[in-house]
């Protein structure tokens, strides 16, 4: 049997990251919850993750600067991020993206949505 692959979800809502995670964990997935940018750099260090999905709006860190810091690692240079926010003005899209963003859902999400981005960009 293959590895499952591990997904880090960051939002700092709790009921956003339980969906995630439902739908994650039911396709198959291993998931690591985080509450905002500095709690998903602090597991960063010990999880190996191979996808990030992160809200935008945190306190603490965005999901901007969260992307940054990421990336600055060698080893996440090409690791799928996922940005996942209320957010939908092409202005905050081409903030994430040049930040590192890989692709970008606007909530609400449906969960055949989500899984349908992760199977892509994870495969």
């Amino acid at each position: 049997m293959t590895k499952k692959k591990k997904i880090m979800t960051v939002d700092d809502s709790a009921s956003v990251r339980q969906m995630m995670s439902f739908t994650l964990k039911q396709a198959g997935y291993d998931v690591v919850e985080a509450v905002d940018g500095e709690d998903a750099l602090a597991k960063f260090a010990t999880e190996n993750v191979q996808m990030l999905i992160t809200d935008l709006n945190m306190p603490k860190m965005d999901g901007t600067a969260l992307i940054r810091e990421v990336r600055k690692d060698a080893a996440n240079r090409f690791m799928p991020i996922l940005m996942l926010t209320t957010e939908s003005q092409e202005s905050k899209r081409q903030e994430g993206k040049s930040a590192g963003a890989s692709a970008w859902i606007v909530k609400p999400f449906k969960p055949e949505q989500l899984l349908g981005v992760v199977r892509m960009v994870l495969a």
